[in-house]
């Protein structure tokens, strides 16, 4: 029996060098280092590396920022905004947490009863 792997979980990647115009959608986790123009949706996680670059909306479980984000972004459980990271647009979240050194102009609506901010030094 050959065990393919869940197409659910595959990562989809837009390495570095690359442009995409146009609309994500994937079922599962999307990665974006190279520079997306266009709104992506994710059913799982999304993670912009530090390279990385969106000038479009998100929407996804999960967001890891580490690059930059020009546009709103709306996440149903949690978003992370790493040390080097530029977003500049309003987010909601049930959870939000900004690290150090992160630069983020917008608006936060939190989705939870009891959210939960979090800021790290």
């Amino acid at each position: 029996m050959s065990s393919k792997p869940d197409p659910i979980k595959e990562m989809n990647i837009v390495g570095v060098g690359t442009v995409v115009e146009g609309k994500i959608r994937s079922q599962g986790n999307v990665r974006i280092d190279g520079k997306m123009v266009g709104d992506i949706s994710a059913s799982e996680s999304l993670a912009v590396g530090i390279n990385g670059e969106v000038e479009g909306n998100i929407t996804a479980k999960n967001v890891m920022v580490g690059g930059k984000v020009r546009g709103t972004i709306n996440a149903s459980e949690k978003i992370v905004f790493e040390g080097k990271s530029v977003v500049r647009g309003d987010i909601r979240a049930t959870r939000l947490i900004i690290d150090e050194g992160s630069i983020f102009d917008g608006r936060v609506s939190m989705t939870e009863k009891a959210p939960m901010f979090e800021v790290k030094h």
